[in-house]
């Protein structure tokens, strides 16, 4: 070895032992740690610890089929339901709704660990298919906030409600309270409402649906009334919608078989039709166009009296209210109702169809009074019970705080209709479980 290279080699020892010397005794190299996910439940369980599938029910799907699909035989198939059965209904599988399924990473069986069968956001049910076996039906707990809404009519309160991104149910709330007192077919521009409802929510922040309308308050063609919702007899369970003088907004019947529907043609007792050469040919009936499907409601309590089909009315069913008043509706997919059943207002009877001689879905509405047809929205009907005068009282202590909740809430401007600020800021919470 040269000179230099041993001049070379004893530097780098220095230098090695120089180092060493600064280091302090027993320093450990630290090694980052390995990124752990925060979990992220679902059904109970943390979706990062698994692989998912998710499908839906097929037709003719059964649950021990989704099993032995997935690599669990017919033996295990029967262990698992012999041991769930009366915590889980496995017998209701709808077609077309989800079901997931959990696997284990790297499980060398590659059969699945749990099976979730969800067929909506309110419920599901989960069954561990492996060593434990157990299965239970978990129901969400519902959480009702109040909320405050306003608007001012543009088009229509429906088209107002989707503006707005509110359910769209609450405009068949709102339609039924006031049914009688106000025409939705006909609203004007500039027709302006106020209401106060409650929302159901699971998961804090997933709407499920209205659960109903406490009070509103609707200004048609500049006049306004007031919706307070009354409970009349608490043993019966019977509520109703009363104004802020306490008369009744309901009458002894609903404006319309079907729900928020348009007029596509009216009584008419000199309708012409080009088709018959314009030949008057007199329509007897009210036409409510609707979807196929849509259910129809007795307008009132009654007594069915024909539920039938012929060529020319299609599928329909006639219900007679008393010795007055009778109803009659036509071209009904389906009749729900036979000859002498009772039904009360409100109850469905049949379905919206094309049966008999139609162009177009709806139902003709039929009015009877006295044994002649007449048009229902030129009578004077007999209006629902009014408030017994010892509730008088009661009523007007229980609403006032209500109308004076609904005087505070302001309009938005038009074009921008909207939950108002108080409805962002202001929430009121009740949690149930049902």
């Amino acid at each position: 070895m040269s000179i230099k290279s041993n001049l070379f080699f004893i530097l780098g020892i220095i230098m090695l032992q120089a180092c060493r010397e600064q280091l302090p005794e027993n320093k450990q190299v630290l090694v980052p740690e390995a990124y752990v996910p925060e979990p992220v439940i679902r059904f109970g369980l943390d979706i990062n610890q698994f692989e998912l599938k998710q499908k839906k029910i097929g037709r003719g799907d059964t649950f021990g089929d989704i099993l032995e699909a997935h690599g669990i035989d017919y033996p295990e198939v029967h262990q698992i339901v012999q041991k769930v059965k009366g915590e889980v209904n496995l017998r209701r599988l709808q077609r077309g709704k989800p079901y997931t399924l959990f696997y284990t990473p790297k499980d060398s069986l590659n059969v699945p660990e749990y099976f979730v069968y969800h067929p909506n956001v309110m419920q599901y049910s989960i069954i561990h298919l492996r060593d434990s076996i157990y299965g239970k039906t978990v129901v969400k707990p519902i959480e009702v906030r109040e909320k405050e809404a306003s608007g001012i009519i543009q088009n229509s309160l429906y088209e107002t409600m989707l503006e707005n991104d509110l359910d769209d149910d609450l405009s068949f709330y709102m339609a039924d309270i006031y049914a009688w007192t106000i025409d939705f077919f006909r609203l004007h521009k500039g027709d302006k409402f106020k209401v106060i409802y409650l929302e159901k929510y699971v998961d804090d922040t997933l709407a499920v649906g209205i659960s109903k309308i406490k009070a509103a308050y609707f200004e048609h063609r500049g006049k306004g009334q007031y919706a307070f919702e009354f409970q009349t007899d608490s043993l019966k369970g019977i509520v109703d919608y009363f104004d802020d003088s306490a008369k009744n907004l309901r009458r002894a019947f609903l404006r319309a078989p079907v729900a928020f529907s348009r007029i596509s043609s009216r009584y008419n007792l000199k309708r012409r039709i080009a088709y018959y050469g314009n030949k008057i040919r007199p329509h007897r009936g009210t036409d409510f166009a609707a979807a196929v499907g849509t259910p129809i409601m007795s307008t009132a309590n009654g007594t069915v009296v024909k539920s039938s089909y012929t060529r020319g009315n299609g599928n329909y069913v006639t219900v007679r209210h008393n010795n007055i008043y009778s109803t009659q509706y036509l071209h009904m997919k389906r009749r729900k109702v036979r000859v002498g059943d009772y039904v009360k207002q409100g109850d469905i009877i049949g379905w919206v169809g094309m049966t008999g001689n139609t162009s177009g879905p709806h139902v003709c509405y039929r009015f009877w009074k006295y044994g002649k047809q007449v048009d229902p929205f030129k009578q004077k009907l007999p209006e629902a019970k009014p408030i017994a005068a010892p509730l008088r009282k009661r009523f007007f202590n229980e609403t006032e705080d209500l109308k004076h909740q609904l005087d505070c809430i302001s309009y938005p401007a038009p074009q921008k209709n909207h939950l108002t600020e108080k409805n962002k800021s202001k929430e009121s919470h009740v949690t149930t479980n049902t």
